[in-house]
C-alpha cells in the first residue's frame, strides 16, 4: 500500500513540476514571437519611411527593382520546375541593394545536368528532350537559355545517329545468328556416306556442287 502512495506521490510531483515548466516556457516563446513581431512591424516603417523620402528617380529605381526581382525569381523558378531530376542545384541569385536599402534580385541561374547517358543513346535523347524544355521554360528564355536549348538539340542528333548504328549492327548480327543456324539445320538433315549405298558416282559431285552454291548464296 505504501509503495503505491510512494508512487501516486512521485507522480504528482512530475505532473506539478511538469506544469511548472510548461508554465515557464509559454511565456518566453510569446515573448519571442512578440519581439520578432515588432521588429517586423519597425522594419515596415524604417521601409515605408525610407520610401517616401526617395526623390521621383529613386523611386523609379526601386520599382523598375521590385519588377526584375519578380521577373528573375520566376525565370528561374520555371527552369527549376521544368528540369525535374537533371537539376542538381535550386535556383542562385545575384542582388543589388536599392535606394530604399532593400536587396534585389537581378541575375540568378539553375545548374542542370547536360552530360550524355554513356552507352544508352535512347536514354541520352530522352535527356536532351527534358535539357531542351527545361531551357525553355520561362515565358522569355535568355540568350543563354537558347544556347542550352541548342546543345541539347546537338546532343540529341548525335545519340539519334548512334542509335541507329546500333540498331544496324545488331540486326547484321542477328542475320548472321540466323544464317548459321540455317547451316547447321541443312548439315543436320542431309545422309551421310554410308547409308547412300546406292548413290551413283555420277551423282556425288553434283550434291557437292549445290552445296558449294549454297554456302556462296548465304555468305552473299
Amino acid at each position: 500500500m505504501s509503495a503505491t502512495i510512494s508512487n501516486s506521490h512521485s507522480l504528482a510531483s512530475m505532473s506539478i513540476s511538469a506544469q511548472s515548466k510548461l508554465a515557464n516556457t509559454a511565456p518566453a516563446k510569446n515573448t519571442e514571437l512578440e519581439k520578432k513581431d515588432i521588429l517586423r512591424g519597425e522594419a515596415k516603417k524604417l521601409t515605408q519611411k525610407a520610401e517616401q523620402d526617395l526623390t521621383n528617380k529613386e523611386k523609379i529605381q526601386v520599382q523598375r527593382l521590385k519588377s526584375r526581382d519578380q521577373e528573375v525569381k520566376a525565370h528561374e523558378q520555371a527552369h527549376l520546375s521544368a528540369a525535374g531530376t537533371i537539376a542538381v542545384s535550386g535556383a542562385r541569385f545575384t542582388y543589388t541593394t536599392g535606394p530604399n536599402g532593400l536587396r534585389y534580385a537581378v541575375g540568378g541561374e539553375v545548374r542542370i545536368d547536360t552530360s550524355p547517358v554513356v552507352g544508352d543513346p535512347a536514354a541520352t535523347i530522352n535527356k536532351a528532350d527534358a535539357i531542351r524544355r527545361a531551357a525553355l521554360a520561362p515565358a522569355k528564355p535568355s540568350a543563354q537559355d537558347q544556347q542550352v536549348a541548342n546543345q541539347a538539340t546537338s546532343m540529341s542528333e548525335q545519340a539519334r545517329v548512334e542509335l541507329i548504328k546500333q540498331n544496324q549492327e545488331e540486326e547484321i548480327e542477328e542475320e548472321i545468328e540466323s544464317a548459321e543456324a540455317e547451316d547447321d539445320s541443312t548439315a543436320d538433315t542431309e545422309p551421310s556416306d554410308s547409308n547412300s549405298d546406292t548413290a551413283t558416282p555420277i551423282s556425288a559431285p553434283i550434291e557437292a556442287v549445290a552445296i558449294s552454291g549454297t554456302l556462296i548464296n548465304i555468305a552473299v
